[in-house]
């Protein structure tokens, strides 16, 4: 049995709707075993699917089993099994360090240079 892979991940809650499933492959952010997918592909049994969601991040996915009709969440791990590196994973977490900027009451706006000077420094984060 196969299905389509933009049915598929929609079904098991990759994405929201099916249409955005559908974007993600038709812009390239969806591969099947190391090659493109287009929304029609054939998802089988077996297959490992990349998607990258986030600017930087690629979460791995292994198909278990087909399903066409959206699941509840908790029945996902059935039919489909996380991949997804611990060093991917730990992009998520935001910086442990933390910028705090501090401006004496009563001084207004910044002014150009303190502007220029504060998004240099938040830049570097």
């Amino acid at each position: 049995m196969q299905t389509r892979v933009d049915k598929w991940l929609w079904a098991v809650r990759i994405f929201k709707t099916r249409s955005d499933a559908a974007e993600a492959c038709r812009t390239g952010k969806v591969t099947i075993n190391g090659s493109e997918a287009k929304p029609s592909k054939e998802v089988k049994e077996g297959d490992i699917l990349t998607v990258k969601k986030v600017p930087v991040m690629r979460f791995t996915y292994k198909v278990e089993a087909i399903v066409e009709r959206r699941l509840p969440a908790k029945d996902v791990p059935t039919y489909c099994t996380d991949l997804t590196s611990p060093e991917e994973m730990a992009k998520l977490n935001p910086p442990k360090e933390t910028i705090f900027v501090t401006r004496e009451r009563g001084t207004g706006r910044p002014t150009k240079k303190e502007r220029r000077d504060l998004d240099a420094l938040w830049e570097q984060f």
